[in-house]
């Protein structure tokens, strides 16, 4: 855990302050959205000296809450993955003449010029097609498919530092992207207190019967149709009211929360009898570590990332085979024994990360950066 290649100390050379500019028209999304909303109250409450602009879509705009005066948000109306993002972001961004940029996520500009940094999460769009849910004629949008990648590649080539999320996506951008090693920085994320503290306020069950609950996307590389194959005890899924969601073929055992509020999602969490996380590829997995925060076991795909996120504090199968899937779920329900040694070193596991901690190596990836200006 830490910055890779920046010392943990405090650079000893005075810099000067910096005026940081933080692409945030994703910060109402989930996943991103709350590694975005967590950075900026952190940074708020770390970083004495440094400015900062935000820049926000419309919705976002009018909800933002600057931490303090050395911050200032601004209007950035343009859409993510966007032709024209392309282009008009650089512009606002030349515009307020920033020492340094930071994109959020994989989507960087790759005509600006200037001090970048960029956080990766994950490289699913690298592995996974989600052409279905395109209205584009399908060349279209192979070629779409296309242009993310050699935006990706050219973007990744101009920023000063890039920041992912575990070590197993860095090894993936090393090896697509023939990145050096030094060039990136893991930081990794963090269970929100406020999910927990609805959670243990919960008093009184949403769903009345027993349940197994699934939070996230259902984009293809999530692998709900396995899991819906594999398991026919009483499932519920808190994922976004969206196209992917909707294409699910659930039974009657499978009960969908689309668009849960942060309050239903607390309540689900807090009664359910385990997290079950089928994933093919994650960047980290934020819903294992909140349900671990909150006190049930997580029973998960067999995969890199969380091997090393989760390490020995979850139960681990086959994602792609359905009978391992159902028996550890199985397994998790019946084995008390399990339960208990489960949920005590999930407590454990989810004390080594903190959005302070992100913060803070996130600040000191600027400063190394500040230092060269």
């Amino acid at each position: 855990m830490g910055c890779d290649s920046i010392d943990s100390v405090r650079y000893q050379i005075e810099i000067a302050p910096m005026k940081i500019g933080i692409d945030a028209r994703l910060i109402e999304e989930t996943g991103v959205g709350r590694y975005i909303r967590n950075l900026i109250v952190q940074l708020g409450i770390l970083d004495k000296k440094n400015t900062y602009v935000v820049f926000l879509r419309r919705s976002g705009f009018h909800q933002f809450i600057s931490p303090n005066n050395r911050w200032e948000r601004r209007v950035a109306d343009i859409g993510w993955h966007s032709v024209s993002e392309q282009f008009m972001m650089p512009k606002l961004f030349e515009k307020e003449r920033l020492d340094l940029v930071h994109i959020p996520y994989h989507n960087p500009p790759i005509f600006y010029e200037e001090k970048m940094v960029v956080t990766i999460h994950d490289l699913t769009i690298v592995h996974f097609d989600t052409g279905r849910a395109t209205t584009l004629p399908i060349p279209l949008y192979k070629l779409k498919r296309l242009g993310y990648w050699l935006e990706l590649t050219l973007a990744l080539r101009k920023a000063r530092k890039i920041i992912t999320v575990s070590n197993a996506t860095k090894q993936e951008i090393m090896d697509h992207f023939g990145v050096g090693e030094d060039k990136i920085i893991v930081t990794y994320e963090a269970v929100d207190s406020e999910i927990v503290r609805l959670a243990q306020e919960s008093k009184r069950p949403l769903v009345s019967e027993p349940y197994i609950l699934y939070v996230g996307n259902a984009y293809p590389h999530k692998n709900l149709d396995m899991l819906l194959s594999a398991w026919q005890g009483k499932l519920v899924l808190a994922t976004p009211d969206d196209y992917f969601s909707k294409r699910l073929n659930v039974g009657k055992n499978v009960l969908m929360f689309r668009g849960a509020s942060a309050l239903q999602l607390a309540n689900l969490y807090a009664f359910a009898q385990a997290l079950v996380f089928p994933s093919l590829m994650e960047g980290f997995g934020l819903p294992g570590i909140e349900a671990m925060a909150v006190g049930i076991p997580v029973v998960c795909s067999d995969i890199p990332v969380f091997r090393e996120i989760y390490g020995e504090a979850s139960l681990m199968f086959d994602p792609r085979d359905p009978v391992d899937i159902a028996a550890k779920l199985r397994e998790v329900l019946r084995n008390e024994n399990l339960r208990r040694d489960l949920i005590a070193k999930g407590k454990k596991q989810t004390a080594k990360y903190s959005w302070r901690r992100m913060a803070e190596q996130t600040l000191d990836v600027y400063e190394h950066i500040g230092k060269n200006l």
